[in-house]
């Protein structure tokens, strides 16, 4: 893959009218949403109405509070550098921005999702840890499809579409819903989706949906159980994939919490 900066100097007026309109609609409306680390992630790299992010800038901050940095990509890429880059701390995202005739629905993410999305979280050590294990696993499994389809899963449920329990409220921090006007309400508010605590077996056994909002979501109850959990992950792919269990000296932690908010 060859390498690839972004152009700051390209962007035109109508992509900073974009990033301004997308920008001051979600963090409006995210204010009692999202969860707290989010938003004093936002705050912590600098993110701002007038100015589209400048990912030099971004990076400095980053690499100064956990030694992450934005890698940018033309697009989706395959499985293999997509999880090398997270592995080695480098956060995957395009530079390019959605029209205004797009400003609720994309077939494929922009720097929209991608930045706004999930940059404001790299701030946070515990995620940064799960990710980077995460494709510590991915990378032991990556020429297995079945194994990178339950990744594939998990990293949909929890980094892209995943809630919180924060204070007994439910939050939100998967970017895929923080970029999303429409599914930052329906998530919380709507009575149609179950909301399931946070279980690896069951997130296993969860298809994703990309066509329509989610039919679930799963609730983790702090970051930390995020990272917490990477032991238990791995030891069930291992048991479906029919392998001798790498931790079969050291109990596997019950990844269940007690919500008591599910499916409300």
């Amino acid at each position: 893959m060859h390498t690839m900066s972004q152009d700051y100097s390209a962007y035109t007026e109508e992509d900073f009218e974009v990033w301004k309109i997308l920008f001051n609609r979600q963090i409006k409306q995210l204010q009692p949403m999202a969860s707290q680390a989010y938003l004093d992630g936002i705050a912590e790299v600098d993110f701002s109405e007038n100015q589209i992010p400048n990912y030099e800038k971004v990076n400095a901050i980053l690499k100064a509070k956990t030694g992450w940095q934005i890698h940018v990509v033309e697009g989706l890429i395959p499985n293999k550098p997509f999880f090398e880059l997270m592995k080695n701390q480098r956060f995957c995202a395009s530079t390019w921005l959605r029209k205004r005739q797009q400003l609720d629905y994309l077939e494929e993410p922009d720097m929209f999702h991608d930045i706004f999305g999930h940059v404001p979280l790299l701030s946070n050590q515990s995620v940064c840890h799960f990710l980077e294990e995460l494709a510590r696993i991915a990378l032991r499994f990556v020429d297995n499809s079945t194994a990178i389809e339950y990744i594939a899963r998990l990293y949909w449920y929890t980094i892209e579409f995943g809630l919180i329990l924060e204070n007994e409220q439910l939050k939100i921090y998967g970017a895929g819903i923080l970029s999303s006007s429409g599914e930052s309400i329906y998530c919380l508010a709507s009575d149609k989706p179950k909301r399931l605590p946070y279980n690896i077996q069951q997130i296993f056994d969860t298809p994703y949906i990309k066509e329509h909002y989610q039919e679930q979501y799963f609730v983790i109850d702090s970051y930390q159980q995020l990272f917490d959990s990477i032991q238990a992950i791995e030891a069930e792919l291992e048991k479906r994939l029919g392998l001798f269990p790498k931790y079969l000296s050291f109990p596997i932690k019950d990844t269940k919490i007690n919500y008591q908010y599910a499916n409300i």
